[in-house]
This record gives structure tokens, C-alpha cells and sequence, in this order.
């Protein structure tokens, strides 16, 4: 009976020791798997800051690299300047702003002379069919435009009978002319520094020519730097003036063909104004 119960307090003894062992090594297990883990996530947050930090100074390279250029590209032209001279390239530039105010002027002037003119007609021939030709006369004194002043003239003009339509007429026609005056105001202006810039440019193109020829007679030999020096001098000027002129000239054509269209636009709608005012004379005879 002793025997029997010391071997079962050895078997008891072993299975608790197997247990314990077993759980041992469970939790050795996830400890090496917890520890992993940590390593690995720590390796890929080292791997994402070093790529932040690469796209941060990729981005920073080359923001540097802009301003760089920007900067070199404003050196250059602040020295092309400086060596055309500073009485001829002077001359150039203000030519160039004076033309581009005008643009500017032009520019707003005209946009603030479009109208719609299809919406403009159809407000006075209401108001004609509802208040009559002081109706229409206030709907033109409130919308801006060459169109609304040249229908006002003729409104004005209009008695109701069929013998104004033509002094109507009359009156549409030469106040169109006197609108158009208006939108081309400022015109020969700008082709004037059109035509100007180059010329100025050539001017200095010969004045260099000759100072590098001066250069030359005073050395008393032709040396390809004292030519080099006077010919870059003479072509920047010239370079500078076609620039100028280009640009203005391409702002200008752009102001001639807004002047284009407001014309038309003035003269459509003046047929229809006239046609307006006969049916109405017709209608109320």
C-alpha cells in the first residue's frame, strides 16, 4: 500500500514538472515571437523616416534648383542690360512700359465696352411695348456700352412718326462713327512704340558698330575681342527692341480684333433698333 501510493506521488511529481515545463516554453515562444515582431516593426519605421527624409530633401534640391534658376535668369537679363548701355536700353524699356500701360488701358476700357447686345434689344423693344420711347431711353441710360449710348441717340431722335426714322438713321450712323473714335483711342500710340523699339535698337546696333570700329583704330589692331565686345553690345540693343516690338504688336492685334467685334455688334444692332422703330410707328398709327 505504501508502494502504491509513493509511486503515485512520483507520477504526480513528473506531470507537474511536464506542465510546467510545457507552459516554459509557450511563453519563451511568444516572447521570441513579441520580440520579433518589435524588431521588425522597428525596422520599417527606420525604413520609412529614411524615405521621408529623402523625399524632403529631393523636395528641398529642388526648390533650391528653381530659385537658382530664377535667380541666374534674372542676373542674365540684369547684365544684358547693364552691357547694351544704359541710354539706349533705357530708352527701349520705357518704350516698352508706356505701350504696355496703354495695352493695359485698352484692355479694361474694352472689356467695360461689351455688352450683350441680343439682352440690350429685347429690353427695349419691351420697353417700348410697355412704357413707350422714354422707357427705352431709361433702359439705355442704364446699361453702359457704345451699343446703349448709340441707341440712346437715336431714341432720342424718335417722335414716333415714320419722317424721324430717318434722322434716326442719320443720327445712329454718326454717333456710331464718334463710338468708334472712342474704342480706338490710344491705338496709334502703341503702334508707335512698335515701330520706335526696333528703331531704337537698330540706333544702337550702329553706335556700337562704330565704337568697336573707334576701339579698333585706337588699338591699331583688330583683335577679335575688342570686335566681340562692340558687335555683343550692338546686337543686345537690337534684340531688345524686336522683343518689345513683338510683344506690343501682338497685344495690338489683340485690341484691333476687340475693336472688330464691338463694331460689328454696334452695327447689327443698329438695323435692328431702325427695324424696331418702324414696327412700332406701324403698330401704333
Amino acid at each position: 500500500m505504501k508502494k502504491l501510493f509513493a509511486l503515485l506521488a512520483v507520477i504526480g511529481m513528473l506531470t507537474l514538472g511536464a506542465s510546467s515545463f510545457a507552459i516554459a516554453q509557450d511563453e519563451g515562444a511568444d516572447s521570441t515571437v513579441t520580440e520579433e515582431t518589435a524588431d521588425t516593426t522597428a525596422e520599417e519605421e527606420a525604413v520609412v523616416e529614411e524615405a521621408v527624409e529623402e523625399t524632403t530633401v529631393v523636395a528641398e534640391d529642388e526648390n533650391t534648383g528653381n530659385t537658382e534658376e530664377e535667380q541666374e535668369i534674372h542676373q542674365v537679363i540684369k547684365q544684358k542690360f547693364i552691357e547694351g548701355g544704359a541710354g539706349f536700353m533705357g530708352v527701349v524699356l520705357l518704350a516698352l512700359i508706356l505701350g504696355l500701360a496703354l495695352v493695359i488701358e485698352r484692355i479694361i476700357y474694352l472689356n467695360l465696352a461689351s455688352t450683350n447686345a441680343n439682352k440690350l434689344i429685347r429690353k427695349v423693344e419691351d420697353a417700348l411695348e410697355s412704357g413707350g420711347v422714354e422707357a427705352a431711353k431709361e433702359v439705355c441710360r442704364s446699361t453702359r456700352g457704345p451699343v446703349a449710348s448709340i441707341f440712346y441717340q437715336g431714341l432720342d431722335r424718335f417722335n414716333g412718326k415714320m419722317d424721324s426714322i430717318d434722322m434716326v438713321e442719320k443720327s445712329v450712323v454718326s454717333y456710331g462713327g464718334v463710338q468708334m473714335g472712342l474704342l480706338e483711342k490710344g491705338l496709334s500710340w502703341i503702334s508707335l512704340f512698335i515701330a520706335l523699339a526696333p528703331m531704337l535698337g537698330f540706333m544702337g546696333t550702329v553706335i556700337g558698330m562704330i565704337d568697336a570700329f573707334d576701339n579698333i583704330q585706337a588699338a591699331g589692331d583688330i583683335s577679335p575681342q575688342i570686335v566681340a565686345q562692340g558687335i555683343k553690345v550692338a546686337l543686345i540693343t537690337t534684340v531688345s527692341g524686336l522683343v518689345v516690338a513683338i510683344i506690343l504688336q501682338v497685344f495690338y492685334n489683340y485690341l484691333l480684333a476687340k475693336i472688330d467685334g464691338i463694331v460689328n455688334s454696334m452695327e447689327d444692332a443698329s438695323i435692328s433698333l431702325v427695324d424696331i422703330l418702324v414696327k412700332y410707328t406701324q403698330k401704333n398709327k
